[in-house]
């Protein structure tokens, strides 16, 4: 009995994990609508500064395959922040934030993939590159900042 609680509590832990990468998933289309219901004004600000929506940012790597992102700075507000790579290259890249004691890595993805990371972020800056070896030595980097 016990058993077939832990089972059952361990399935119900990996639904909440498939539900998050799920509505992350369909939150590309859906990021926008969440942003506009929460704070159309924030969403039009965080527009301004790269973002797709409160609290997503958005971001995407050389189509061309050259080491870089399409924007080397963002900034956003204090609290929960997703932050979306879009892949068109044929090199594999990720997505990963670091400093004041957050350390985040999205999923390293091919071609037409897409790597997400959430994290809690405090107000300071922030650093977010790409953790496949040698894209961030070769450029592939960017700040962070928090308000």
């Amino acid at each position: 009995m016990l058993l077939a609680s832990l089972v059952l509590a361990g399935g119900c832990g990996g639904d909440d994990s498939s539900d998050d990468s799920g509505g992350g998933s369909s939150g590309g289309g859906g990021g926008t609508a969440y942003g506009s219901k929460k704070d159309d004004g924030g969403s039009k600000k965080d527009k301004a500064a790269a973002s797709s929506g409160a609290g997503q940012l958005k971001l995407t790597a050389d189509p061309s395959g050259a080491l870089k992102f399409d924007k080397t700075s963002l900034s956003t507000k204090a609290g929960k922040t997703t932050i979306v790579l879009d892949n068109p290259s044929s090199v594999p890249h990720a997505i990963e934030v670091e400093g004041k004691g957050v350390e985040e890595e999205g999923e390293t993805v091919e071609k037409g993939g897409v790597s997400k990371v959430s994290v809690d972020l405090k107000p300071g800056e922030y650093e977010y590159y790409c953790p496949v070896d040698g894209h961030r030595q070769a450029g592939m980097e960017g700040t962070l900042k928090v308000g």
